[in-house]
């Protein structure tokens, strides 16, 4: 992968992390969300991108770099899990649990979503941060360190 191609694969990944930051954001605030931020960290769009070019950001950032991308990755995904199970947990299939409303999340649940989704929002900042130092580094790198 050239520099360019390193910066350009960079700003995707960002962009796949904020398109589900955002999708989080809505189902916190009551919005429905039809297909939900996978809980596996290697199947997200991110993830994929990852461990996909392991060996080739390992290379260009430097193991530690590359250390703090899939560290914060992992730790969001486990955080995001609890928000997961609250909205999308398996539903009561009985025909009265549809008739008194018990498939709707509780608003203590929600509260408690809310509560996952600040600490959710402080991983999410520091994944994005680290992705700029890793900006910031490639930018810096002679083109010769490429392929």
């Amino acid at each position: 992968m050239t520099k360019q191609q390193t910066l350009e694969s960079l700003k995707t990944a960002r962009a796949f992390h904020e398109e589900q930051m955002k999708k989080i954001d809505l189902l916190i605030n009551g919005k429905a969300v039809e297909d939900p931020t996978t809980v596996s960290k290697r199947e997200c769009e991110y993830g994929k991108w990852l461990y996909s070019h392991e060996k080739h950001l390992r290379e260009v950032l430097g193991s530690q770099f590359y250390y703090s991308l899939e560290s914060f990755h992992a730790r969001w995904h486990e955080q995001y899990y609890k928000i997961y199970l609250i909205f999308f947990k398996e539903e009561k299939k009985g025909i009265f649990a549809k008739i008194r409303g018990e498939n709707k999340v509780s608003p203590l649940e929600v509260e408690k979503a809310k509560v996952y989704y600040r600490e959710l929002v402080e991983f999410s900042n520091e994944l994005l941060r680290v992705m700029s130092s890793c900006e910031r580094r490639i930018n810096a790198l002679q083109d010769s360190k490429f392929h």
